[in-house]
């Protein structure tokens, strides 16, 4: 196949029209397989996937490791190919706990300086700060970047799950590439005002979460039982009455999706595709077989009819639950 591409804004780089989201092979939904994790980066390397992307915090480390072992492994064309959007300033525990975000100035550039060690590379091609530090204002977080772009260090930046207000102020601060949110038909959320926002702005969409951490992807049951250090163990949409809800909303998408001869999964990620060509989703696929599925929704096709049926199979508000409990919610600022 032939990967098509799209690009991250006014000023951002051509990337591949599906990006892989790497977090799950760092533990983040129960126990990943290093070795088919390697195996997976290079699949979709080989797929035309350029962009990665990853969190310094994600694993705390292990998955920057994890990126850097599967590029050195790689054939030279697809290593040189690989676009490394990065995250920074969440703040771990050595038991695994979370203590807040650090987006000061001298914070930015130390994070970097451990996140090129970590990869193995002379730069990043995006860097963002994966929430807002709510006492730091995003003026001298993004000036920080600016910085590290002066010298060389980060090729372009990016914000993750900030509002409207927040985009404006930093992207008069330095050009912005793409605003990393969830994005899926059951969080449909920046619709109302930030995708507005980043349009006239000229800034992408990298979406996130576009099959819900896999509620929608057609291959979670009910009864499905979660391990403690799966994040789903903890989230509202996975729990007691919201599951079941939100697993009917699924049932109906299923209907859509074998009248078209193609699995949920496609049909959601189609969905995302279909936005925009500002809109770049990222799939959190762990394995080569989900990696495949994944990219055979840039295959699929949503006419007018098939987009109507999606709406009426799943409205938009129509899950049970909010995307993070409720002490990370507090945290977005894109909620606010």
């Amino acid at each position: 196949m032939t990967m098509r591409t799209r690009t991250l804004g006014t000023t951002g780089p051509q990337v591949s029209a599906l990006g892989l989201g790497c977090m799950g092979m760092s533990g983040m939904y129960g126990e990943a397989d290093r070795a088919e994790s390697i195996a997976t980066l290079h699949a979709a390397l080989d797929a035309g996937v350029t962009l990665l992307d990853t969190g310094d915090f994600y694993g705390m480390g292990h998955n920057e490791l994890l990126i850097a072992e599967a590029l050195r492994s790689a054939p030279a064309g697809l290593r040189d190919n690989a676009l490394l959007s990065v995250k920074f300033g969440a703040l771990r525990d050595p038991d695994g706990g979370w203590s807040g975000y650090d987006g000061r100035p001298a914070a930015v550039k130390n994070f970097a300086a451990y996140s090129l060690q970590r990869l193995g590379v002379d730069h990043i091609d995006v860097y963002r700060p994966a929430r807002l530090d709510p006492d730091v204002p995003i003026e001298e977080t993004v000036g920080a970047i600016a910085e590290l772009v002066e010298k060389g260090w980060v090729r372009h930046i990016g914000l993750s799950e900030v509002g409207a207000d927040t985009i404006r102020r930093a992207a008069a601060t330095a050009p912005i590439c793409d605003l990393q949110i969830e994005y899926a038909l059951i969080s449909r959320g920046p619709e109302r005002e930030i995708l507005p926002t980043l349009r006239e702005l000229g800034i992408a969409v990298t979406a996130y979460g576009v099959l819900s951490r896999g509620l929608i992807s057609g291959h979670v049951t009910a009864g499905r039982q979660f391990a403690a250090n799966d994040f789903r163990a903890h989230s509202p949409r996975f729990q007691g009455d919201n599951f079941q809800h939100n697993l009917t909303l699924v049932e109906s998408l299923r209907k859509v999706a074998e009248q078209k001869g193609v699995t949920v999964a496609q049909t959601a990620i189609a969905w995302v595709l279909s936005r925009g060509e500002d809109v770049v989703p990222l799939v959190g696929a762990r394995t080569r077989e989900r990696l495949g599925e994944a990219l055979g929704a840039l295959d699929v096709t949503l006419d007018a009819d098939d987009l109507a049926a999606i709406e009426r199979a799943v409205p938009a508000d129509a899950a049970a639950g909010e995307r993070y409990a409720s002490e990370q919610m507090a945290q977005l600022d894109s909620e606010r």
